[in-house]
């Protein structure tokens, strides 16, 4: 049976524009994005396989194009897609804060984030620069580390700050683990941060961990 043989009330792309994208599965996201299933198989189906093969949205979308095209009915057409849907969804979010838009929510702020950390396989460490005004100035990944650690120099962060005249930064770093909780390093360094732009005006509004199981930001817990 084809998706076309399913009830209209049940086929991904009536239910997206019935209910909403937040209202369909990552299986029936995915199966929308490569279209069209194999033999026996639905879109949908083959899409339900490979996230239980790859353990997991993120495993699968950030796998290499080998890893990813290993999967019944994922080739060289269905990565590019996902890929090229991933990207577009990239440069949605970041497009506000390069128009300058305020940082009005930190629920936009997270989003951007997420965007731009979560699927990296390794441990990256990025600054967003503001203005008076809370408004990106520019955003900058600037250490990249292993899948487990990220060597930080407040040194290069305040050079960075002074560089682009911020008054003030949000800092993150992604967990490749899934874990968004913060490490006892990752508390000292946001009290060395604080302290080091402190000497030199800028102030670090917040410091945000960005993870396959959510995303947590230090203040929050009166950790800035």
């Amino acid at each position: 049976m084809s998706i076309k043989d399913w009830p209209a009330t049940e086929r991904p792309r009536e239910r997206l524009l019935r209910l909403g994208a937040k209202h369909l599965s990552d299986a029936e996201l995915l199966g929308i994005l490569i279209g069209q299933g194999v033999r026996h198989y639905t879109a949908v189906d083959v899409a339900r396989m490979a996230l239980k093969n790859a353990d997991g949205l993120v495993n699968l979308l950030s796998a290499s194009p080998p890893h990813f095209m290993q999967h019944l009915g994922f080739g060289p057409a269905a990565y590019c897609q996902v890929q090229a849907a991933l990207e577009l969804g990239n440069r949605f979010f970041a497009t506000p804060l390069q128009q300058r838009n305020l940082l009005q929510t930190p629920e936009q702020t997270k989003r951007f984030l997420q965007s731009q950390l979560q699927h990296q396989s390794r441990e990256v460490f990025a600054c967003l620069l503001l203005d008076t005004k809370c408004r990106l100035i520019h955003y900058q990944e600037l250490f990249q580390g292993t899948v487990n650690r990220t060597q930080v120099h407040p040194r290069e962060v305040v050079k960075l700050a002074l560089q682009y005249n911020a008054c003030g930064l949000i800092v993150a770093h992604n967990h490749p683990s899934g874990d968004p909780h913060p490490s006892e390093q990752d508390i000292a360094l946001t009290q060395q941060l604080k302290a080091a732009l402190a000497l030199v005006e800028v102030v670090l509004w917040d410091h945000l961990i960005i993870a396959a199981n959510g995303c947590l930001a230090l203040s929050e817990y009166g950790l800035i």
